[in-house]
């Protein structure tokens, strides 16, 4: 009898082939478990963003046994950043781990997504197939989650079938609604160009321009290739007249701040490249209670791509899921109830990474476009913070890395900016003049109360969720 049927399921059906869809392909398969793997296009995908892995998710992917997927699509190693704030830069590494530094890598998002497919076809125990999902299919009793319909050419309604469905159709998920009520909410977009032969001061640095407007970034992600992702809020989007707009902003105001060496490079992009762009988003996880169902990716949970930590807490947590469903702690996938309690446990284990990086990137989002005098004290404070050296820089280099997963020590450091920041501004104010000390206070408790505004929310959705 055929796999997939209602009477012979498959174990496991996945829904996308991009980056965590291919490699849970490829896991569950060296697990033994038959897997049918669905995604609407095979052809390799074309985006400006996942094009960045940093060291925590190359040590994720390494545990996979996928790393051997980073070789032979032109990556580049990136060893850290490079901050550059109103004329001024400061460099930090990512900090040792184990007696050695550790390294991300840059690609192309492409080239990266179709050696991980071919990985998964590899596998005698992955099927996969081209085709659109139309929907889920429900157990009319218990509503557990059974199967998919699909359509692939003139055939509308086929439907197969297994003992548990993964959903990893990333950040614009067709199936997401049906099990969390939240939206993803978006208040900026990144604007992307792919430079050419462009001259960045250091080419294993990855570049972020903060001080003067919203936030760019820069790295490379081939010999000749570099990214440029210029962020644009919606408020200031929607003052542009499209995308004649976009360049008449990028070429007046973003091009004077950047380092001189890729400014030629920019400049020929803005002329003959193409200019595209991507929501960036954000949505806490929720936990799922519907058997048969498992979200992952950022099906699951979208933090801003600023620091690059999608596909590492992706990574990790497939890392975290397929540890879970193994043939040791589950020995077949039928066991529904026994399933159900491994996937809520992922929602709990999987924490000190996710909420790392996810209000990582929401807080250092907001301290980077500083649209407020407070955010500019705050933004003020972080550069001046990073720049004492010694833990100061490499612990928030290793959370930033995903190297270090510690939602404490992130935020004892954030509100050790703050008090920094504070502390800076009182002694420029008292130096003007001693008088000025009553309103340097007044205005530190509200630079206080918007750290606290930026962070804490984040932090109490991601641990509530």
């Amino acid at each position: 009898m055929a796999l997939g049927t209602l009477d012979h399921p498959y174990d496991i059906l996945i829904i996308g082939a991009g980056v965590i869809g291919s490699s849970a392909a490829a896991t569950f398969a060296r697990q033994g478990r038959k897997v049918l793997l669905l995604e609407r296009s095979l052809k390799e995908p074309d985006r400006i963003v996942g094009e960045l892995l940093q060291p925590g998710g190359v040590t994720a992917l390494t545990k996979l046994g996928l790393g051997s997927c980073l070789i032979g699509i032109d990556a580049c190693p990136v060893k850290g950043y490079e901050v550059h704030y109103r004329g001024e830069k400061v460099v930090f590494w990512y900090p040792l781990v184990d007696g050695k530094k550790p390294e991300g890598r840059s690609f192309h998002h492409g080239k990266f997504v179709s050696k991980l497919r071919e990985a998964a076809r590899k596998e005698g125990n992955v099927t996969t197939l081209e085709c659109n999902v139309t929907g889920l299919i429900k157990n009319e009793h218990s509503g557990k989650v059974i199967g998919v319909r699909c359509s692939s050419g003139e055939k509308t309604n086929n439907q197969y079938f297994a003992h548990l469905t993964i959903i990893s159709d990333g950040h614009a998920s067709n199936f997401r609604a049906s099990f969390n009520k939240r939206k993803p909410v978006a208040k900026s977009r990144f604007w992307g160009l792919e430079l050419v032969d462009a001259k960045l001061p250091d080419q294993h640095l990855a570049y972020g321009v903060i001080g003067s407007g919203p936030p760019v970034l820069i790295y490379q992600i081939g010999a000749r290739d570099t990214r440029i992702l210029v962020d644009i809020p919606n408020e200031l989007h929607a003052k542009l007249s499209g995308i004649a707009g976009v360049k008449c902003h990028i070429r007046n105001t973003v091009i004077p701040t950047l380092p001189e060496s890729v400014r030629p490079a920019v400049e020929n992009a803005l002329r003959e490249g193409r200019l595209r762009s991507m929501a960036n988003s954000w949505l806490p996880s929720t936990l799922n209670n519907v058997a048969g169902i498992v979200l992952i990716g950022d099906a699951m949970n979208i933090r801003h791509p600023l620091v690059g930590g999608g596909m590492t807490v992706g990574l990790n947590d497939l890392v975290i899921l397929s540890g879970l469903l193994s043939f040791q702690e589950v020995p077949s996938l039928k066991n529904e109830k026994l399933v159900m309690a491994q996937i809520q446990k992922l929602h709990s284990q999987r924490q000190k990474v996710s909420i790392t990086l996810n209000v990582l990137a929401q807080a250092l989002y907001s301290l980077f476009v500083a649209d407020d005098p407070q955010l500019q004290i705050l933004q003020r404070g972080f550069v001046r913070y990073i720049q004492n050296g010694g833990s100061r820089i490499d612990e928030p280099a290793g959370l930033l890395g995903g190297v270090i997963h510690s939602p404490v020590l992130l935020f004892y450091h954030f509100f050790s900016v703050a008090i920094y920041s504070l502390w800076i501004y009182i002694c420029e104010r008292c130096v003007q003049s001693f008088w000025n000390l009553g309103l340097a206070l007044l205005e530190c408790i509200r630079v206080f109360l918007k750290a606290c505004e930026v962070f804490l929310p984040f932090v109490i959705l991601e641990i509530w969720n």
